[in-house]
């Protein structure tokens, strides 16, 4: 597809369609209130699928014979490289942010499924502090998990935050959505400047191809290109071949379950789609005292830059970032939390001054 088929109000050329492309989706609630009161339209598309067959081998096997490829693949691959290709022109670095959760179906004609609890906070605050360093950024999220700037107002009841006037005007009370006008200022700046793509999944199928499909859109830019996969991705799925078509009965009685391992992606994205990036993963433990080895152990398999390494009790106050010789501790002391700073801008910060160190490296 021709990206004039994408053309926006901003000076980047880049929009998304009410097409089966991919979707805007500026978060639950409060995205719609600014949307609508402020102006701009949400844009949502409903993914069709293909079952392809033919040989696309990842670590274990070939996705398109194990995962259904969505058929928007190659258009939102195509939007994406325009995107990289353009900042990279610029001299802006582009990061690719992947975030929250994702679904594996138990049933073909889906009612029940397995999730986690991810909900897209790391990714998208994350996607701010990105934005605020100069980065351009693709957020590859989560259908309804957190987004940049909106995420701020999640709690918000977006019916008790508007008024009707007279004459049908609705007014905001902005008492009741802090520093909202800071927030929107930021947010459509932004926007207006073409430095936020959005784009959305929602199963593991969706998640592997459309992130195979940014890798290689971003390897036209080299090392500029950042990879920063900060989704909680299922280790396990139900091949779609051995899943029921209908909906699982509980009359059968007690259910069990056989999952496959999903194929390890980091390998073929660091060795072969996007071999100059700089690439980011991140691993969550619950035993504090696993952690260092499992990070590093990552390290050695994939030949990748950096772990961003946190345990499950302490990580949003606590993260150690290793590499292959170093290791930096991240810590949010209690006067930095009273002030409500978060320990994504520290990792933010790290990370750039590493991607730049990087880049100086490369020549």
């Amino acid at each position: 597809m021709s990206l004039h088929r994408f053309t926006s109000r901003t000076n980047t050329g880049v929009q998304v369609l009410r097409t089966r492309t991919f979707i805007l989706n500026l978060s639950v609630r409060l995205h719609t209130l600014i949307q609508s009161v402020f102006g701009g339209p949400v844009a949502r598309a409903h993914t069709k699928w293909n079952t392809m067959s033919g040989s696309d081998p990842a670590a274990a096997g070939s996705l398109s014979e194990e995962f259904a490829v969505p058929a928007h693949v190659e258009e939102v691959r195509s939007l994406m490289a325009a995107f990289a290709e353009q900042h990279g022109a610029a001299g802006r670095m582009v990061v690719l942010i992947t975030s929250g959760g994702t679904k594996v179906p138990l049933e073909s004609r889906t009612v029940r499924f397995l999730d986690n609890f991810s909900s897209g906070r790391r990714g998208a605050s994350s996607a701010e502090y990105f934005l605020s360093q100069g980065y351009a950024v693709i957020f590859l999220h989560r259908h309804r998990s957190l987004y940049p700037y909106t995420r701020l107002y999640t709690g918000v009841n977006l019916l008790d935050c508007l008024t009707l006037e007279g004459a049908g005007l609705v007014t905001v009370d902005q008492r009741k959505l802090p520093n909202i006008t800071k927030v929107l200022k930021r947010y459509q700046e932004v926007k207006s400047a073409g430095l936020l793509l959005p784009v959305e999944f929602s199963t593991l199928s969706e998640y592997l191809h459309l992130l195979k499909a940014a890798a290689q859109a971003l390897s036209s830019i080299g090392s500029k290109a950042m990879f920063y996969l900060a989704a909680a991705v299922s280790d396990f799925y139900i091949p779609a071949s051995e899943m029921p078509e209908h909906k699982i009965q509980s009359s059968n009685g007690p259910l069990q379950i056989s999952m496959k391992m999903v194929p390890k992606i980091l390998k073929p994205l660091v060795k072969d789609w996007a071999p100059k990036a700089f690439v980011i993963s991140f691993k969550l433990e619950t035993d504090p005292s696993i952690l260092l080895e499992r990070a590093r152990c990552a390290l050695d398999t994939y030949n990748h830059q950096a772990v961003v390494a946190n345990v499950l009790d302490t990580r949003h106050g606590y993260v150690v970032v290793v590499t292959k010789d170093s290791q930096k501790e991240l810590v949010l002391t209690d006067e930095e939390a009273q002030r409500e700073v978060e320990i994504e801008e520290k990792i933010v910060q790290n990370l750039s001054h590493a991607h730049i160190q990087f880049i100086n490296q490369k020549g």
